[in-house]
């Protein structure tokens, strides 16, 4: 590497020098140049926002899939109970009265909440909300004769 850079430096300056390949005084500085640490701070600095950026971004789908799914279960259990006429002490039953005597409707509610996985610990803290999903099922629930 010393060799190259007196090389350079002599072609440069048109003048003949005489190179030692291992006597270079500037080898150290010449290696420190090198190996610099030009562009590592730049790099956390876009890269740990970027990651943290992706980790919210995946926690977001993650929740919005889990809310999904949780829908879903929550209004199967609310068609099964209203079917069945099983209620839970969780559950609501909302009477829905109309003038006419055979239109006599009751509304089936089950609640469902489920707690969310944490990417970025403390974000949904920070936000001031809970890492859960609470998700309401309906159903019209049948007469029992």
């Amino acid at each position: 590497m010393c060799f190259l850079s007196t090389a350079a430096i002599s072609l440069r300056l048109k003048k003949p020098t005489k190179v030692k390949p291992f006597a270079c005084r500037n080898i150290k500085r010449n290696v420190a140049a090198i190996k610099g640490d030009d562009g590592n701070v730049e790099s956390a600095m876009v890269l740990i926002p970027l990651l943290i950026l992706f980790l919210v971004g995946i926690e977001l789908i993650i929740a919005t899939n889990l809310r999904n799914g949780d829908a879903a279960i929550a209004q199967g259990e609310a068609s099964r109970r209203a079917i069945s006429g099983e209620i839970y002490a969780s559950d609501e039953v909302v009477e829905l009265y109309s003038p006419d005597q055979f239109a006599h409707i009751r509304l089936l509610i089950t609640h469902r909440r489920t707690a969310l996985p944490q990417m970025v610990p403390g974000l949904i803290a920070l936000m001031g909300g809970s890492p859960s999903t609470d998700v309401k099922g309906a159903a019209i629930m049948e007469p029992i004769n």
